[in-house]
């Protein structure tokens, strides 16, 4: 290669490399959520007989066509008033294919109701004639097959086919003259046919876009209490795979400013996880380590990991008399003094998920005062760094959890009241841990955090499994809202109607 040639090549990377503009890194998602086929089929068979239902009084546009009848002429021949009965649901299937999910369904029992009339005109007579007439079809198969997107954080959902067909109609005629009746239904089934089934298409497109706007007005956080709140948008495209769709949320604690009602509902106890590979259970979210670690820095930077204890189920502990044998200094320089413990964290606590367990790190300071007359004394401060192992299971929609103490080191930052012995130092700590730090810790992980849940539906037969840094949930939901208080019945409403999006809190 001449060497002006490679000077060029050479210059031209270093431009590029100087005047290219990165793009910016996409969110991690750091929960994962998939809804097998049987989650499907329990979605399925929730929307599917309720779109049956919204399609009973549905209209027909009017059809007026010429028909020509022997002898006579053209007539002027007008099928109006078409209405759709009802229908009921002989069966459905869904499946998830390649890029998106298909609803079929084959519906029976379905009916019309319509008016007829017809007038002829010429320079010699004019005559006219109506009646009313019932049409049954016999089979009526429907599809609609729908992807989903990522957009701005929120699903997408759009509609990339949809289709109708009728098999046979039988239509009879009230009223009139029978002379007309073999002409009109010769003249009007097909485009009977036709009209009806463009009408049920363009009805269940329309159903499809409010189901897009429920899902558009999802919220994009999960207000957990007046600091935290949980960031559940969604992160990369749905993936549909082995007759699933998985979804990708970003899952982080973030701050909040608003207070969450708190969910006082249990819906029973958690299983213990049976092996991997049960693939019936309608719902998996897999939620990582970092999600856990994401609140504990929360709280940390709100300065909430920290605890005044000043009431133990044993109150003569938190006097100096109790201790006049383990401290007798401590007695002597403040006699029959009530005392208070000051537990706050040194750094965030750590959290590690490893298969079968749940580890947590917790660094605390732990600072001895003595109340006095007029004033309060800190008398020592102790250094420690306490491993627990944890538990998860789920009650209601909530993700709880309970600890128990494994270990802990200690050493003494400073002391009032002279050194204190090692092992006084070790029995009195393991006692603090024990009887006031674990319980207090429980008492705020069985109250949770909510799992990403759209309202209406909860989760039932929950098992928890511990993989390499996640914890995964598998469970089956029920839908235990009722329907006029719910984003379903807005979803499958009337049309016409301005569709009021639920939005989950």
């Amino acid at each position: 290669i001449p060497l002006a040639a490679m000077v060029a090549r050479l210059l031209l990377l270093l431009l590029t490399l100087l005047f290219s503009t990165p793009s910016p890194a996409a969110a991690s998602p750091h929960i994962s959520a998939v809804i097998s086929q049987s989650g499907l089929d329990f979605a399925k068979d929730l929307l599917v007989p309720r779109a049956a239902d919204t399609l009973a009084h549905l209209s027909v546009p009017d059809i007026e066509r010429s028909v020509s009848i022997p002898i006579i002429g053209a007539v002027r021949t007008v099928a109006s008033r078409i209405v759709l009965g009802g229908v009921a649901v002989a069966n459905s299937t869904v499946a998830a294919g390649d890029t998106g999910v298909v609803v079929a369904a084959s519906l029976s029992s379905v009916n019309l109701t319509m008016e007829w009339s017809y007038s002829y005109s010429s320079w010699l007579v004019e005559i006219s004639d109506s009646g009313n007439a019932s049409i049954q079809v016999e089979g009526m198969d429907v599809g609609v097959s729908m992807g989903l997107k990522n957009e701005n954080g929120s699903l997408k959902l759009f509609v990339m086919e949809c289709g109708c067909y009728m098999k046979d109609l039988d239509i009879t005629l009230n009223g009139g003259s029978s002379w007309f009746y073999q002409g009109f239904i010769d003249a009007f089934s097909n485009h009977i046919r036709s009209s009806v089934e463009n009408a049920i298409t363009n009805k269940i497109v329309e159903s499809a876009s409010k189901l897009d706007h429920f899902l558009g007005g999802l919220p994009k956080e999960i207000n957990v209490d007046r600091v935290a709140a949980m960031n559940v948008t969604f992160v990369n495209d749905p993936r549909f795979i082995s007759s699933s769709v998985e979804f990708d949320i970003d899952g982080l604690f973030i701050p909040s400013d608003k207070t969450a009602p708190q969910s006082d509902i249990n819906f029973g106890d958690t299983k213990l996880a049976p092996a991997l590979g049960s693939s019936s259970n309608m719902l998996w979210i897999s939620l990582d380590e970092d999600v856990f670690n994401s609140v504990s820095a929360l709280y940390f930077k709100a300065g909430l990991l920290q605890h005044l204890v000043d009431k133990v189920p044993d109150q003569f502990l938190l006097n100096t008399a109790s201790w006049r044998f383990l401290i007798p200094r401590l007695y002597r320089k403040y006699p029959n003094k009530d005392m208070l413990l000051n537990i706050s964290a040194i750094s965030p606590p750590s959290v590690r998920i490893n298969v079968g367990r749940i580890d947590t790190t917790v660094d605390l300071d732990v600072i001895v005062i003595v109340l006095g007359s007029d004033d309060i004394v800190p008398v020592a401060c102790i250094s420690l760094s306490v491993a627990v192992s944890g538990r998860a299971s789920v009650s209601g929609n909530n993700l709880v959890g309970e600890v128990e103490l494994n270990y802990f080191s200690f050493d003494l930052k400073w002391s009032d009241i002279g050194k204190l012995h090692t092992g006084i130092v070790q029995s009195v700590m393991r006692i603090v841990l024990k009887n006031l730090f674990v319980p207090y810790v429980n008492s705020y992980l069985g109250q949770g955090f909510p799992l990403p849940i759209i309202k209406g539906f909860v989760i039932r037969d929950a098992y928890i499994l511990t993989s390499y840094s996640s914890i995964i949930v598998s469970s089956d939901v029920s839908f235990i809202e009722p329907m006029n208080r719910s984003g379903i019945k807005h979803v499958l409403g009337s049309v016409s109607e301005d569709p009021s999006v639920i939005v989950c809190k």
